[in-house]
């Protein structure tokens, strides 16, 4: 059995004696208000539970502007021009110093300040002010993925992609990239989970996810143990269903590329 099994058989009867804490009457914790068997606890648990689409909406989203983002800054770093490498080291040298939650606060609070009177002025709502924040703040992150894979690539195929009268853009897209998604995918899905964790910091500036309720349920019941240890095993199942589909696309990948 490997460590990675061990730790999920762990967890889940970590998770088991949990639920049987709570479901027992004589406990002196307040398991009672996470508990499935008495309607008061179901109501709770719902509540909490509702709070997965916004954090899988805004982690999705996130993730999805990051990796383009990243590619684009990371194309730009291995550019023959010298004003592309430069531009691409400045982004990523201050955005990787910047906190996530510093961060998070300027672009809400303080980006809709520097645009009013512009004709593109708009409010940013906690849920665009959230997806905007952890897609900069891990771009820089993924950036430097992008391009450590890309470089590993020989540079013998796309010399030989080239002879055969492919453009560097035809190079890059069915030669250099396939190569490299392969390779970086582990680090890929690191960062993801890493904006699914992030994500929590969206809950100081409103957002309804999955620490934000929790917050609110702790604010009304007064039981913080009970309440977030309930939230630390959302966060783990979540992360569990991530690592599976990582490995099963990692698998898929392998036999498309034995074929």
């Amino acid at each position: 059995m490997t460590s990675e099994n061990r730790l999920t058989r762990f967890m889940i009867v970590l998770a088991g004696c949990l639920v049987l804490s709570a479901c027992s009457s004589n406990s002196e914790w307040g398991w009672y208000v996470v508990n499935p068997l008495l309607e008061g606890g179901r109501v709770n648990l719902w509540f909490l539970i509702a709070g997965y689409p916004s954090t899988i909406y805004i982690s999705a989203i996130a993730a999805a502007l990051s990796m383009t983002v990243g590619l684009g800054v990371a194309v730009m770093g291995m550019s023959t021009w010298r004003v592309f490498r430069i531009i691409n080291r400045i982004y990523v040298e201050f955005i990787r110093s910047i906190p996530l939650l510093p961060l998070l606060f300027w672009i809400y609070f303080g980006l809709p300040f520097l645009i009013r009177g512009t004709w593109f002025e708009f409010n940013v709502d906690p849920f665009w002010a959230g997806v905007i924040t952890l897609a900069l703040s891990d771009s820089a992150f993924t950036a430097e993925i992008y391009r450590s894979g890309i470089q590993s690539i020989a540079k013998g195929q796309s010399e030989a992609a080239q002879t055969i009268g492919l453009t560097k853009w035809q190079t890059m897209r069915y030669v250099v990239l396939p190569q490299a998604i392969r390779r970086i995918l582990p680090p890929l899905a690191n960062q993801f989970i890493y904006i699914v964790k992030m994500s929590a910091f969206v809950s100081v500036i409103g957002m309804q996810e999955l620490m934000r309720r929790a917050n609110d349920l702790n604010t009304n019941e007064y039981r913080a143990l009970e309440i977030y240890t309930v939230l630390i095993l959302e966060y783990l199942v979540l992360v569990l269903l991530i690592s599976a589909a990582v490995r099963w696309l990692e698998r898929r990948m392998a036999d498309g590329e034995v074929r």
